[in-house]
């Protein structure tokens, strides 16, 4: 089963959920903020052979769906000395620069890009690593498959970095914030669709049983 395509709502549902969020940890993660030193751990274990072999340069990431900016402060920017973060919810990227600046990072981002993933295209040669976490669910496949073509065209020699909730099989829709979890098959068609090879994946560890299961892909 892939995704309905032709829901008129599918993007203004998810727009009006976030709208009603908190824009705080604990309503990024839904609950679950006390996850966020694992989850960031989990990440920099995933990289972090790349980083040290040189083969992934950390001059500039791109974090997607980056709300209040939670993934760029405890992951990306202990990696990478700048960041720009797309998100579509424009009082978590107010939140973001309100933190970002009393945290004194506020030099570390150079772009608050209010666009939903649907709608960006990164500038050519751009990034180094394009960081997709806990958004792309929010996609169509179809707007997926084309967001993933415009990535690989703004990657500076660099990766396409997915952690994502994963199903045991086919797709799972959750009506309140408009999103799907797809299975790890269903993402690997989209990856191969898209022309994207895995470099690496890797499991989520630590994470409460009563979670999806989350996935780690390195694509380029």
């Amino acid at each position: 089963m892939t995704l309905d395509q032709n829901k008129p709502t599918w993007y203004t549902d998810a727009k009006k959920y976030w709208d009603s969020i908190p824009s705080d940890v604990e309503g990024m993660l839904g609950g679950y903020g006390s996850l966020t030193d694992i989850d960031a751990r989990g990440s920099t274990r995933f990289i972090s052979e790349f980083i040290e072999k040189k083969a992934l340069i950390t001059n500039r990431a791109c974090d997607c769906g980056a709300g209040i900016g939670r993934v760029s402060k405890s992951f990306l920017l202990n990696h990478f000395n700048s960041v720009d973060l797309v998100e579509q919810t424009e009082k978590f990227l107010e939140q973001a620069k309100e933190d970002f600046g009393n945290s004194g990072l506020s030099d570390k981002v150079e772009r608050y890009i209010p666009l939903g993933l649907q709608d960006f295209t990164p500038e050519q040669g751009r990034y180094d690593l394009i960081w997709c976490q806990w958004v792309l669910s929010h996609l169509t496949d179809k707007d997926l498959i084309a967001f993933f073509k415009r990535c690989k065209e703004s990657l500076n020699g660099g990766y396409i970095g997915v952690k994502e909730n994963v199903c045991k099989a086919g797709v799972e829709y959750d009506e309140l914030d408009s999103s799907c979890t797809r299975s790890e098959y269903i993402w690997r068609g989209l990856f191969e669709t898209a022309g994207l090879i895995i470099v690496k994946e890797a499991k989520q560890h630590a994470f409460p049983d009563s979670l999806y299961e989350v996935k780690m892909f390195l694509l380029k």
